[in-house]
């Protein structure tokens, strides 16, 4: 018979990066809520104090940890401050990571390039491996990737945030065939359109009424006719960093309203 105790985090420790708003932030509470102490990371020290507090107001325990993850030296001191803090590091989420830059192919700057590969890509494979050798050396845990539903097909305007989150999903079938001897689990959470500061990117060059057309439009073109909430992703972390998945490695949790079983984010008319 299964065991409902099994999607218990109660004596885990977490680390989220991104984890002071949108996913992060929804993943962050979902993890302390299932009982797990929860680093949280981010750049801004005020609205990582404004997420552990929230989480503090309802019992649980929380630590903010103020990094930059797209340095390799601030990845290695968070995870020392984490450790120091968590005393061992049993769950991390890979949220953080640069917001889609609006333009073609042909417009795409080196600069812009460097900027989203070096947090997406770069900050994500770094931060996993110094938590992999912490994981190892305690016997196991779980390790879940923030990807996207442009990492499986591309969106008009921002290939190079497309190219980075394709990126993640191979990262995570990387590090899952290597890791999986050391029982450490590595898996994705490809989110669709999730109302967040992040999506909201698309339309901060437009006027107010343009930007809820299309947010209307983005919403009509989902199957399920809406755009999601941040706390739709943290079931699926949940189950993630829980014993329930204690079988599931490099596998995809696409949560997109049925974007892919479509025809993707396009105009229909």
């Amino acid at each position: 018979m299964f065991d409902l105790s099994r999607f218990s985090l109660t004596g885990k420790t977490a680390i989220v990066t991104g984890g002071s708003r949108g996913i992060g932030k929804a993943i962050a509470m979902g993890l302390a809520q299932a009982g797990a102490k929860v680093a949280v990371t981010s750049r801004k020290v005020n609205d990582l104090e404004t997420t552990a507090a929230e989480i503090k107001a309802f019992g649980g325990e929380a630590f903010p940890i103020q990094a930059h993850l797209g340095k390799t030296d601030e990845i290695k001191k968070m995870v020392e401050t984490a450790l120091k803090q968590l005393k061992r590091i049993d769950i991390l989420v890979n949220n953080a990571g640069a917001s889609p830059a609006m333009g073609s192919v042909l417009e795409t700057d080196e600069r812009l390039w460097e900027t989203i590969m070096n947090l997406n890509l770069k900050g994500l494979y770094f931060t996993s491996q110094a938590v992999a050798r912490v994981m190892k050396e305690q016997g196991g845990g779980k390790i879940i990737n923030l990807a996207s539903i442009d990492g499986f097909i591309p969106e008009r305007e921002v290939s190079v945030y497309s190219i980075s989150k394709a990126g993640v999903r191979m990262i995570t079938r990387a590090f899952a065939l290597e890791l999986a001897p050391f029982n450490i689990q590595v898996n994705t959470i490809a989110p669709g359109p999730i109302s967040t500061k992040m999506l909201n990117s698309h339309w901060f060059h437009l006027s107010p009424e343009e930007a809820r057309k299309g947010q209307e439009a983005m919403a009509q073109m989902t199957p399920m006719g809406r755009i999601g909430q941040p706390d739709e992703i943290a079931g699926a972390a949940v189950y993630l960093a829980s014993d329930a998945s204690s079988y599931t490695t490099g596998a995809e949790i696409v949560i997109d309203g049925g974007v892919l079983q479509g025809k993707g984010l396009e105009p229909t008319g």
